[in-house]
């Protein structure tokens, strides 16, 4: 074990070395064959002696290969499969593209009272949250409130009403690990959602009672709070960790707080993201004086089938459009909005939002540029299920075919800039890279992916991916290597 660590140790230094050289470089003139020499030697890392690469690096000016290797074995791609995702949304829906939620009523307004449900008929809409309203996670629902208000309406007389049916019950992924399910990142997907499908867990310090405390938002009686945060001496370590027993909305929060912690955020998934919705719309409209006589519901727990054409529609929300959509997706790998879009091509295309929908909706897509959808895996919009698999080369087919497509701008611009925003903003900071490097990353239990475009020092416009499989060293030495590559790739100069 000690020699494992040591050299491990020891490349990093190594490579850690070649990086500060390049970020002061300014260009560096070389021929292809020289650094096809260079990268593979870089991809010959002895800590990766046992794990499997894939990569293929190409020209998108002249078509050239400047690297390749296992360009046709499949890979777990992780997030890589948000490219695949968010690149056939835009090409089937258009950037374009906007969420419309109609509000109903199933009785008439009599002076200032609703005669009946008030029913939200949902579309799989992501973004009913705090993150494109500066961070007011109930806008969207004061917003509906107000236009009741305007209404004149004051009083509703029967429930409120979630219909998720244009989507699939089930909202995991095929594949999810089992203990993901209270990690917000595995946020179950519904046709109605709130918040990400999440309850936000601020643990406080108490320090004139010595004790932690926990607040929550929204602020609900919908969740089962257990504190079990212990406080631990100056010198000891915080550590929060949530669990949501399965099928019920009971949060366990465990863990150590330390002495003189102001607070520490955390996050956990809720069950039945459509009554979860309704329950808090309901509080929204009573805030905000409208009087609700009956519960909030899913459409699941009602008799009989709604007929919309016998109920008024009061009016419709629109989201965000589908451009802002892909870059909360690509930029912060947002796994919730990414199983959104899957459902919602399934919905758009193929009339229903499910899993095997959207899949089979995106595949038609991908034969479009030349991949066959057959030597591909594809189970989940967001690559968190292990079961994704995909080919180096069909990474770069798509990448290739978007930089060609009117959709190019959108896609581009999704995706995280080298030290500078989302998931890269830390990475390849200060270097000749920084801003040179577009690209998607990739995590999972060992698997570390990163696709995307860089330019060279002559300004020649590159597609790249690199994804790592089946190494058991930090994950920072496979992130350290990529880094490495995509400095070369910024460095590199034909003149």
């Amino acid at each position: 074990m000690g020699n494992k660590i040591t050299i491990v140790v020891v490349s990093l230094i190594i490579n850690l070395s070649a990086f500060a050289q390049d970020t002061v470089s300014t260009g560096q003139q070389s021929t292809l064959k020289e650094f096809w020499t260079q990268i593979d030697d870089i991809f010959n890392d002895v800590n990766f002696s046992n794990a499997n690469w894939g990569v293929v690096i190409q020209s998108l000016q002249t078509g050239e290969y400047f690297f390749k290797r296992n360009e046709d074995k499949l890979f777990i791609p992780a997030s890589n499969m948000k490219l695949f995702t968010t690149a056939a949304g835009l090409l089937t829906l258009g950037s374009d593209f906007r969420y419309e939620t109609p509000i109903y009523s199933s009785g008439e307004i009599d002076g200032s009272l609703l005669r009946g449900d008030l029913i939200i008929q949902g579309s799989g809409d992501p973004t009913i949250s705090g993150r494109f309203y500066n961070n007011d996670i109930y806008s969207v629902f004061k917003q509906w409130a107000d236009s009741l208000s305007e209404m004149g309406i004051d009083e509703i007389a029967g429930n409120i009403i979630g219909d998720d049916n244009s989507f699939e019950d089930r909202g995991l992924g095929s594949g999810w690990s089992w203990d993901y399910e209270s990690s917000w990142f595995a946020a179950p997907s519904s046709a109605v959602s709130f918040n990400d499908n999440c309850i936000d867990i601020t643990v406080v310090y108490d320090k004139n009672e010595h004790t932690s405390k926990i607040k929550i938002a929204p602020s609900t009686s919908y969740v089962i709070l257990l504190n079990n945060v212990k406080v631990v001496s100056p010198d000891s370590v915080t550590s929060i960790d949530v669990y949501r027993e399965r099928g019920t909305n009971v949060i366990n929060v465990f863990g150590t707080i330390r002495e003189g912690t102001d607070t520490v955020k955390s996050f956990c998934t809720i069950n039945n993201p459509t009554q979860y919705s309704m329950v808090i719309l309901k509080d929204v409209l009573e805030e905000r004086g409208i009087s609700v006589r009956g519960y909030p519901m899913d459409i699941d727990d009602i008799s009989g089938i709604v007929d919309y054409s016998r109920m008024k529609k009061l009016f419709t929300h629109y989201s965000v459009s589908l451009k802002d959509i892909v870059k909360a997706i690509n930029k912060s790998s947002q796994n919730f909005y990414a199983e959104q879009l899957l459902k919602t091509i399934g919905l758009e295309i193929k009339n229903y939002g499910s899993y095997e929908n959207g899949v089979e909706a995106c595949k038609e897509v991908f034969e479009k540029m030349g991949i066959n959808p057959e030597s591909m895996v594809m189970v989940d919009g967001s690559g968190l299920s292990r079961l994704n698999l995909v080919t180096p080369k069909q990474i770069i087919a798509l990448l290739t075919y978007m930089y060609n497509n009117g959709q190019y701008v959108p896609f581009y611009n999704s995706l995280p800039i080298a030290g500078v925003d989302g998931t890269m903003a830390r990475r390849l900071k200060n270097s000749r890279a920084e801003g040179r490097i577009r690209a998607k990353t990739g995590f999972l239990g060992f698997a570390r992916s990163l696709s995307g475009y860089a330019i060279t020092a002559d300004n020649e416009p590159v597609v790249f991916t690199m994804v790592a499989n089946n190494f058991n060293v930090p994950v920072k030495l496979a992130e350290n290597i990529q880094d490495l590559v995509c400095l070369r790739l910024a460095n590199f100069s034909r003149k």
